[in-house]
């Protein structure tokens, strides 16, 4: 169920005026069981997948609750890292290594194909939900989250719908609470949730989703285009991706918000970073600060020496890059990533400070993130090296063009100018400090944009395949 879906529009609605209605008490059966619903309609077999994840991580934490010493839970965190890693590992790399061993057999025995074993559907949401439960897991073994007693309430943890399938990956001691509490309707919250929600569409449907139409043919067959198409679908990609991922985002924290629940924000205005580093800490914020506090900081984080830092942000960044699947291209955008980051780190640029330099920098880390994001949307090394080959050479006769439709031009640059007019800020509490009327004329005109300029085809959200 897509949340550009009619059948999301009717869930919805629903479920909010249930959740309201009901008593507290009961609230916790109702989203779990919406949440168990919205997920089966991808596929109701993967259901199976969570419930179990969900059952083996309750357990391992009521058992690491029996003890007071890490030696004695330590053999339930390795088993929910087993079942949690090897579920991940399972339906995200089995088609990865079933595929090179084919492929291997093929060139070996000279033949055509040899399909050996069947390709596994991959499920939505299992990286995000998987990493969610292995958080849970940790805090438990480490004594800084007691061990939730309450079946239902881990249940719903694990699988709340609006963040399911694409995050933001939740901690257990911020999301769990809420489920809890006896929330009453809020104008406030509900108000900020529908401006969330309809500026998330906007940012999806209109802005990723047209330029969707007009990267995606480029990248599948480049051959056809000029050098300067090509160079144009380098650029314009860095504001599809994250159109469609913070589309979802503001979508999902908005549901979350119209029952007064508050999930993080995943983005805050990334590509007017400075730096790197702080690309990181603006962008898929959730993922970030998981690999930092699961990862980089029981490393040592930088209290080490300085090859060994170096080899912590490396590792992080190329963890990233796996993270989101088996392929030689997202490790290597994960690699370079944790390169420039840690050359950025060595030089210094002590005493310098201007609006000039900060535009620079804001560039400079723009054009970086979006060479490296070539990596990211290829379908292996081989396009990728190919993409930036044909971008440098001079066009072929008769290549096709890459033409930007002025209505996507205009509405791509007015959403450029919303995130530097919004920097350091949320679209909706900016929103709702405005007077009434410059604030129903934004709300008109992000309706009408998206009635009227949506694109005509719908896209699934990038993220779903992660």
């Amino acid at each position: 169920m897509l949340f550009n879906s009619f059948e999301f529009i009717l869930f919805l609605p629903i479920v909010i005026f249930a959740y309201y209605l009901i008593p507290q008490k009961f609230r916790w059966t109702l989203l779990l069981l919406a949440s168990y619903f919205f997920y089966a309609s991808w596929k109701v077999e993967y259901l199976i997948l969570i419930i179990a994840s969900t059952l083996i991580d309750y357990w391992c934490g009521l058992k690491m609750g029996n003890y007071e010493t890490k030696k004695k839970r330590k053999p339930f965190l390795i088993l929910s890292l087993i079942s949690n890693l090897g579920l991940l590992f399972t339906f995200k790399y089995y088609n990865f290594f079933v595929e090179s061993i084919n492929d291997s057999f093929i060139s070996l025995l000279d033949a055509e194909e040899l399909p050996l074993w069947e390709s596994l559907i991959l499920p939505v949401g299992i990286s995000f939900y998987t990493f969610q439960t292995l958080s849970y897991a940790i805090d438990v073994y480490k004594g800084k989250q007691e061990p939730e007693k309450h079946l239902g309430y881990f249940a719903l943890y694990v699988s709340f719908f609006p963040q399911l399938v694409a995050g933001p990956i939740e901690r257990f001691s911020t999301l769990t609470p809420q489920f809890k509490k006896a929330i009453k309707f809020n104008y406030i919250d509900f108000a900020n949730g529908v401006r969330l929600i309809i500026y998330g569409l906007f940012v999806k449907m209109v802005i990723a989703d047209n330029l969707a139409e007009l990267i995606d043919p480029v990248y599948e067959n480049p051959e056809t285009y000029s050098s300067l198409a090509v160079t144009k679908s380098i650029f314009l990609y860095p504001f599809q991706i994250y159109g469609d991922f913070y589309g979802y985002s503001m979508v999902a924290i908005g549901s979350a918000l119209l029952m007064g629940i508050k999930i993080m924000d995943n983005f805050k205005t990334p590509y007017l970073s400075k730096s790197i580093a702080e690309f990181w800490q603006r962008w898929h914020i959730s993922l970030s600060t998981w690999f930092r506090d699961y990862l980089y900081f029981p490393m040592g984080g930088n209290r080490v020496s300085k090859g060994r830092w170096f080899y912590n942000v490396f590792v992080v960044f190329v963890l990233s890059g796996i993270w989101h699947g088996a392929n030689w291209n997202f490790i290597i955008w994960g690699a370079l990533f944790g390169v420039i980051y840690w050359i950025e780190k060595s030089i210094k640029l002590k005493g310098l400070s201007s609006k000039l330099l900060d535009v620079t920098l804001m560039l400079k880390t723009f054009i970086i993130t979006s060479l490296i994001w070539v990596f990211f949307r290829s379908e292996n090394l081989t396009d990728a090296l190919n993409h930036f080959s044909l971008a440098v050479n001079p066009s072929i006769k008769d290549s096709l063009e890459l033409a930007i439709p002025i209505t996507t031009a205009v509405m791509l640059f007015l959403f450029i100018l919303s995130d530097i007019l919004l920097y350091n800020k949320r679209f909706d509490i900016a929103v709702g400090k405005m007077n009434i009327v410059l604030r129903w004329g934004i709300y008109m005109t992000v309706v009408f944009c998206v009635i009227v300029f949506a694109s005509v085809k719908s896209h699934n959200y990038i993220y779903f395949q992660f």
